[in-house]
């Protein structure tokens, strides 16, 4: 069986374009979960359609050379970062999961509230990303066996 391989030139240009602005909107749906629709999740989600999109127009194996992470580890340190916040507040003597907040100077942004939910949010982001993106890799595993 010949294996051949189709010359995607517009997807694949395309894709650098509209990979910059998805990994955009993750950013700002992440940033404005704790005051707005959006969050952990959502940008996680989002950010997860990036790597999808980048697997679906260039091949997995380049996209791995490119970017050698192992997603698993992605979410379990992501696991381990949004119950670390939790166990951080009983350091503190206060409920787990409790959240505090404060107002800082930052260069460029000026006045800055953060907040140790992003910590959390972040944890959560990691794991939708490596689930998702582990999910679709083992699919495309899977796939290809089917397939020889």
């Amino acid at each position: 069986m010949t294996r051949y391989r189709i010359n995607n030139v517009i997807l694949r240009t395309v894709t650098k374009l509209v990979t910059f602005i998805i990994l955009t909107l993750s950013v700002y749906l992440f940033l404005a979960g704790h005051h707005n629709p959006g969050g952990g999740f959502v940008g996680g989600l989002v950010l997860a359609s990036a790597f999808v999109l980048m697997f679906i127009s260039f091949d997995i194996e380049t996209i791995r050379k490119a970017i050698p992470v192992d997603f698993k580890l992605v979410a379990a340190f992501g696991a381990l970062l949004s119950v670390g916040t939790g166990f951080g507040s009983l350091l503190f003597g206060k409920n787990f999961l409790s959240q505090t907040f404060g107002y800082f100077q930052l260069p460029f942004f000026g006045e800055t509230e953060l907040s140790t939910v992003m910590l959390f949010e972040a944890g959560v982001a990691l794991v939708v990303v490596g689930v998702v993106v582990t999910i679709i890799l083992n699919i495309s595993k899977d796939e290809q066996s089917w397939k020889h």
